[in-house]
């Protein structure tokens, strides 16, 4: 039963992009255990393994297991979110009825318009859009309308300042802005809310030491922001507190760009 300090006792999230217990799908998955949900997290091991940051070099396990400290049931499924029907596949494997969804996956390579090609255009796109459509899809078609419904969906702010050396990742993740509001309206009778959540520059371990300093200099706050200031805003979105809250884009960047 949710209480004041468990709000979300006996409902089931799934989590995308869960795989290193530095970034921000973790923190958003240990808050929403730390409030009483159940998880379900997805992670692809392979994509961090080819990227400079990374996997957690232990694999998924320990990070399974810092989040079943909180005394919830947490599992996992490891899937590759440009093969056909994986995003189904996901959310089929949810142990009972699932009530939120975040949708944290992300696909992001550097590409400048000298330098792009149209197989990483069209990952891009499957990844952060089609992906999370079908998401989307799959999750309203098994909810039952019930209270408490949530998708959040996470963004970088590609709305509020240009990224030229990303133009892949800019177009795939700002198809995301418009795409929430669509989607909160056709939900809303469904007792589902769904908001978009843009949580400026994170400090996840992919920052070179000069991007490091640069960000630093340009926040007003004069820090980079911590996953734990995304999963702060994601999770109480998640509660029956942010109920009347949908169709949102929220940037939450410490005030900077």
């Amino acid at each position: 039963m949710a209480s004041s300090k468990r709000p979300l006792a006996g409902r089931l999230a799934l989590v995308t992009g869960c795989s290193r217990r530095i970034g921000i799908g973790f923190a958003i998955a240990d808050r929403l255990a730390s409030f009483g949900a159940d998880l379900l997290v997805h992670a692809y091991r392979p994509y961090d393994n080819k990227m400079p940051w990374g996997a957690d070099p232990d694999g998924l396990n320990p990070l399974l297991s810092d989040l079943r400290r909180h005394g919830t049931r947490v599992e996992s499924i490891e899937a590759d979110l440009t093969a056909p029907g994986a995003p189904e596949q996901v959310v089929a494997t949810a142990f009972g009825h699932l009530d939120i969804v975040v949708a944290n996956h992300a696909y992001s390579t550097m590409g400048a318009l000298g330098t792009l090609i149209a197989e990483e255009i069209d990952r891009h796109l499957i990844v952060n859009v089609r992906a999370t459509m079908l998401l989307a899809q799959a999750f309203a078609a098994q909810h039952d309308g019930r209270d408490g419904g949530r998708l959040v969906l996470m963004i970088s702010g590609q709305q509020l300042a240009p990224m030229p050396g990303e133009l892949a990742y800019v177009a795939s993740k700002g198809a995301l802005v418009p795409l929430t509001m669509s989607l909160s309206a056709h939900l809303a009778s469904s007792g589902v809310t769904v908001n978009a959540v843009n949580p400026g520059a994170t400090d996840t371990g992919y920052a070179t030491p000069e991007l490091y300093e640069a960000v630093v200099a340009k926040e007003p706050q004069g820090r980079w922001g911590q996953p734990e200031d995304a999963a702060r805003l994601v999770c109480w979105l998640c509660t029956d507190e942010a109920g009347w809250v949908t169709g949102q884009v929220i940037n939450s960047t410490g005030g900077g760009p």
